[in-house]
């Protein structure tokens, strides 16, 4: 009996714990800095420590629980939804030191680098600026009507996301690195390829993430791709060409430059995992396995890229 108690609760603790990383959207920051990680590899980048790691696991986690921060307690069959409902409270806290870390964090950067800041270009600045914009339309705002929200546009919504995701994790690792090393920012192909290769592949999982949601979606009238194509039109004609488009794209470039086997192998299996990956829709699962294995492939990409520049 003791054992079984002793079972138990480490099995309660478990899942506690998981919860707390996934339905808290914790995970979500641990994937954003893992594209980092992987962008700082693969450009040879100097971040000078873990600041920009910080911020941007800050303000992913501040993404991702703004619309649950603002829920009312209506009744609701959502796991996470209840989650974040039974810790509203802790939530809360949360979302306020994100929210001063990211504030004071951004204040360092632009008063220690100040000169750095002003010298950016038109252009430099318009890649700053354009990601937490196009951020904040996936929302909306309370002086816009509910139509511009990006989330309830279909074909926008998933690559809106896709787009801000490689933004951050790829385009302001590299910009951060040349501004504190005062040095000019050099748009080599390698740079757009990354970024592109980015872009797709979040733009899948967002597209694959909406699958859970089908149902409910479909109630409240959410066009999103799967309500408006259904799930079999959804994976062969939008997630396997997508993904066919990433493979053959980055396949040319790597022959283009000749990689080697090994190295275009990596870089391709998370695309491949992907594709495997669509098979397991066929039954229904939980709100666990969508946060788990579908985003978890976020941070296969950024192991997959680490490991394709040691080889």
């Amino acid at each position: 009996m003791a054992n079984f108690t002793e079972f138990s609760t480490t099995r309660s603790y478990s899942s506690r714990t998981l919860e707390f990383i996934f339905y808290g959207n914790f995970f979500y920051g641990i994937c954003a800095v893992s594209l980092i990680f992987e962008t700082a590899v693969l450009f040879d980048l100097h971040l000078n420590g873990g600041l920009i790691y910080l911020l941007a696991f800050c303000a992913t986690t501040l993404f991702y629980n703004y619309p649950y921060a603002r829920i009312d307690s209506n009744p609701s069959n959502n796991p996470r939804t209840l989650w974040h409902t039974q810790n509203r409270s802790g939530i809360r806290i949360i979302q306020i030191l994100c929210s001063v870390l990211l504030i004071f964090g951004i204040g360092w950067i632009y008063f220690v680098h100040f000169q750095q800041f002003i010298a950016f270009n038109t252009f430099e600045w318009i890649l700053i600026l354009t990601f937490p914009v196009i951020g904040t339309f996936y929302y909306g705002s309370n002086f816009f009507a509910s139509k511009y929200h990006i989330r309830q546009i279909a074909w926008i919504k998933p690559f809106s996301i896709g787009f801000v995701w490689a933004g951050i994790t790829n385009i302001y690792p590299i910009l951060y690195s040349n501004m504190i090393q005062s040095i000019p920012t050099d748009y080599t192909v390698m740079m757009v390829m990354q970024f592109f290769k980015t872009f797709l592949f979040t733009s899948i999982l967002a597209i694959m993430f909406d699958i859970k949601d089908y149902q409910a979606d479909s109630k409240s009238q959410l066009q999103t791709l799967i309500v408006k194509l259904g799930l079999r039109k959804t994976i062969f004609y939008v997630i396997i060409p997508i993904t066919f488009l990433g493979i053959v794209t980055f396949w040319t470039y790597a022959l283009a430059h000749q990689f080697s086997i090994l190295k275009m192998l990596l870089i391709m299996t998370p695309f491949v995992l992907i594709l495997l990956t669509t098979r397991s829709f066929g039954k229904r699962r939980s709100l666990l396995f969508y946060l788990i294995v579908i985003d978890g492939l976020l941070i296969v990409k950024a192991l997959f890229g680490v490991m394709s520049v040691w080889v």
